[in-house]
């Protein structure tokens, strides 16, 4: 009889410990849902396009990216748009190629900025981060095994850079702006030759 009565209990305990947990909302990030990226999109929207030589579709994609390529120009300096319309009104596949692989380049260099600003919140460094790494693999295969190996390196060593908030402190490691920004440098450094 005591032993039925400690297995309810037991089985009671089990109940309201799996309702806690199923009810306790989650604050672990979702990289694979941290929301659409139109640059990369847009950039294989124009990379179809040129495939089959349609530049009205390419200049479709590339209209949808007029905020985007606003916020550079406004932000940052950077003016995408004269260089692209030139491009397509010559229907220049490489050109546009090229000038989609600055905007690339300019994304990159957005969130490693915005993750240097932010090395005092780990969660918000690391997505920013992990966003330039998305960025990144897109023009990797356009660097030379030089370049392509030192932006490899760089990314790391950029992410370990930022520190680690360990789990209830074990393994945790302070965020090093220094080391930061000696990676960021080499980061740019590989992936300059194609801006």
């Amino acid at each position: 009889m005591k032993l039925t009565n400690f297995t309810c209990v037991l089985r009671t305990c089990l109940i309201l410990l799996l309702g806690l947990v199923v009810n306790t909302p989650s604050h672990a990030y979702s990289y694979a849902a941290a929301g659409k990226e139109p640059v990369i999109d847009g950039r294989e929207a124009i990379m179809q396009a040129l495939a089959v030589d349609d530049f009205a579709a390419a200049k479709v994609a590339v209209d949808g990216l007029h905020e985007e390529f606003t916020y550079l120009r406004n932000e940052h300096q950077v003016d995408l748009q004269t260089p692209m319309a030139q491009a397509l009104a010559e229907k220049d596949a490489a050109k546009v190629e090229a000038v989609m692989d600055r905007a690339v380049i300019e994304e990159i260099i957005r969130r490693l900025d915005g993750a240097e600003k932010n090395l005092g919140d780990y969660q918000v460094a690391k997505v920013l981060v992990v966003k330039s790494k998305l960025f990144l693999d897109l023009i990797m295969p356009k660097l030379d095994e030089a370049n392509r190996q030192q932006a490899a390196t760089a990314i790391q060593g950029v992410l370990q850079a930022i520190g680690n908030p360990g789990v209830f402190g074990v393994g945790q490691a302070p965020a090093d702006p220094a080391v930061f920004k000696q990676q960021r440098k080499l980061l740019l450094g590989a992936i300059g030759q194609l801006k």
